[in-house]
């Protein structure tokens, strides 16, 4: 068996060319990967073309040269985290202050437990928690006591208040001790 030296360099010429493919399509790849992670993470157009350029011109420095200069967190997670924020804030926000002391406080709570101060009514018709401020009751619709109707006649205003049996029972009490 004979050694042919021009088959050494083919095998060598046909080694060369895979490896130099090789290099190029890895380089190739690396400029488009290097394109598409700048896109996500930088708005700025200056930034993804000299991105793309540093990876193209120096290939492996380049990239590592980019992987050390890159944004930390894409767009989309910046915002997420924004988000994230903005519902942190927003929860401290709706956390109810006692306009008394400060103190938070519970929403169904009717005074500060701190200061003793009220922080809402009872309806008088059913009973659920309403504001301070408020002259109707959200839930029924009755006005809170001592507050003016509006379009209201004459019949309607001089017609007796409905009295629970508690307070009839007091009222009948002093109409006796009083005659």
């Amino acid at each position: 068996m004979s050694f042919d030296p021009s088959y050494l360099g083919n095998f060598m010429l046909f080694l060369t060319a895979w490896g130099g493919a090789f290099l190029a399509a890895l380089w190739f790849s690396l400029v488009i990967w290097t394109y598409r992670d700048i896109r996500a993470r930088a708005r700025d157009p200056l930034a993804r073309i000299l991105a793309v350029l540093v990876v193209a011109v120096l290939f492996l420095p380049g990239i590592v040269i980019y992987l050390i200069l890159r944004p930390p967190r894409t767009i989309e997670e910046d915002y997420q985290h924004t988000l994230e924020e903005e519902a942190l804030l927003q929860a401290i926000e709706d956390a109810s202050l006692c306009p008394g002391c400060g103190r938070r406080v519970k929403e169904n709570w009717i005074a500060c437990p701190s200061c003793h101060t009220k922080l809402k009514k009872n309806c008088h018709q059913c009973g659920r928690l309403m504001e301070l401020p408020w002259n109707l009751c959200p839930y029924c619709g009755s006005p809170a006591p001592g507050m003016r109707r509006e379009g209201q006649t004459l019949d309607d205003v001089l017609r007796p208040l409905p009295v629970d049996e508690e307070s009839k029972d007091e009222l009948e009490a002093q109409d006796e001790t009083s005659t």
